[in-house]
């Protein structure tokens, strides 16, 4: 597998989660919105087919998750790719707004989005 190197970029209200593969010149990327304090949308995923197989998509999701994680902030996983990854690793439930399997919502401006306990 060759090299990926991952990286965030971020205006305040939207950004994005880039992955470059060594010797390709495309790049991967999923996009995000912030959607209130502690709160961000993951919306799309995308990787030119030239990276399909390479890893970079699955790169980005973790790296996603380890960002929130890190950074205290929960995620709506909008993006059909991240809820895919997410029904692969119910740990994730800790910075999901949702269960694994369970539809995702926006919330109404001022709401956390996560579901009750």
């Amino acid at each position: 597998m060759s090299e990926i190197t991952l990286s965030k970029q971020d205006d305040g209200r939207h950004g994005r989660y880039v992955a470059k593969v060594a010797g390709i010149d495309d790049e991967a990327e999923l996009t995000f919105t912030h959607r209130g304090p502690g709160l961000i949308s993951a919306d799309h995923t995308g990787a030119p087919e030239i990276m399909r197989g390479s890893g970079a998509a699955a790169a980005l999701v973790d790296y996603l998750i380890a960002d929130a994680r890190r950074n205290g902030f929960q995620i709506i996983p909008l993006c059909p790719y991240v809820r895919a990854r997410y029904e692969k690793h119910p740990d994730w439930q800790d910075v999901m707004t949702v269960g694994p399997g369970e539809k995702p919502r926006i919330p109404a401006p001022g709401n956390s989005g996560r579901h009750p306990d």
